[in-house]
Parts: structure tokens; C-alpha cells; sequence
């Protein structure tokens, strides 16, 4: 699936979910709800703190040649799995 040009602003959200991912829920051991609420809460100032912009570097061009590569894909015959 491939965000329209107008949602880029999502792929930050997914981006900064995935550092919260590895950075504080892995592994999930919260006695509570509140627990984790308050790490969430905690991680989040301290990364305020910390933060530095993204540096960018996947261009149009990038892009276009990726999507051609997956569309080339998309039209090969799926290999026969082996029974």
C-alpha cells in the first residue's frame, strides 16, 4: 500500500510509533495501565528532549524506480511452490 502524496505527515507517526516501539514496549512488561502510561508520558519528554530531525534522502527519483521495480514484480508468474 502506498500513502498519497497529502498523508506524508502518517509516515512521521509511523516513523516515531516504531521508535516507541523498539525504545520502550519491547519487551511488554508493565505491571498496569498506568504503568505504562507513565512510561509513555516519560518517554515522551525525554525524547523532546533528544530529538533531531530526520535526515531525508529518499528522493522522487527513488521512488519512481522503486515503484517501477515492484510494478516489474507484479507482473512476473508466481513461481509453483513445492509440494
Amino acid at each position: 500500500m502506498h500513502l498519497p502524496v497529502h498523508a506524508s505527515w502518517l509516515n512521521q507517526v509511523e516513523i516515531y510509533h516504531s521508535i516507541i516501539q523498539r525504545k520502550l514496549l519491547t519487551p511488554n512488561d508493565f505491571a498496569s495501565s498506568a504503568d505504562l502510561a507513565r512510561a509513555l508520558n516519560d518517554f515522551e519528554r525525554h525524547y523532546n528532549k533528544i530529538a533531531k530531525p530526520f535526515d531525508w534522502n529518499f528522493t522522487r527519483e527513488k521512488l519512481a524506480d522503486l515503484l517501477a521495480r515492484l510494478d516489474e514484480h507484479a507482473h512476473e508468474p508466481a513461481l509453483a511452490l513445492a509440494a
